[in-house]
Parts: C-alpha cells; sequence; structure tokens
C-alpha cells in the first residue's frame, strides 16, 4: 500500500427548499483519483444513505430518516474561493487615491 494523501470532496444536497454547501475528506493512495464507489463511501461516514443516481456525473438520491428524498451533487472540480474581502478592502482604504483614474 502507497503513502496515503488527503482528498477533500466538496458536495451540494439538494432538497426541495434549500441547498447546502458541505464537505468530507478521503484519504487515497497517492495519485489515485476517487472513484464513484470512494464518493458514495465517504457519503456513507457522513451519515446519508445514498445510492448512486448518474455514475458519470456523480450524483446521489439520498433518504433521510423521515423518508425523503434528497440529492447530492458531488463537485469535484470546486475551487474555493481564497480571497479574503475584508482585508482587500482594508488594504485598499490606504492606498492612495488617484484623482485621474
Amino acid at each position: 500500500m502507497g503513502r496515503l494523501q488527503e482528498h477533500i470532496v466538496y458536495f451540494k444536497i439538494i432538497r426541495q427548499k434549500e441547498t447546502t454547501m458541505l464537505r468530507g475528506l478521503l484519504y487515497l493512495e497517492e495519485n489515485r483519483q476517487p472513484t464513484v464507489e470512494d464518493f458514495a463511501q465517504c457519503l456513507r461516514e457522513s451519515g446519508h444513505n445514498v445510492r448512486i443516481e448518474n455514475e458519470k456525473e456523480f450524483i446521489f438520491r439520498a433518504t433521510d430518516e423521515s423518508g425523503n428524498e434528497y440529492l447530492i451533487d458531488i463537485l469535484e472540480n470546486y475551487q474555493k474561493s481564497n480571497r479574503d474581502r475584508q482585508a482587500e478592502n482594508l488594504a485598499g482604504s490606504f492606498m492612495k487615491q488617484d484623482p485621474l483614474l
């Protein structure tokens, strides 16, 4: 077995009246991409009773304790913004304003 590497999984839970963004964590062998089964296992370990809805798009259908169904969409190419807008605004307040611009 090779060295394990953390892989953060971003996913969107889609219910009738709300959408929630969450994340999970997988441990995979180095240089190995996650499979649909890896994602399913991650979701199950997070408490979601899932079955594969669309294997190609990494979409799952889940059922809660009340029997209500909801969708979970894995956002494999999701890039969380690392920008700190408050810091940018603060830095901008110290910059000299050029009236010609």
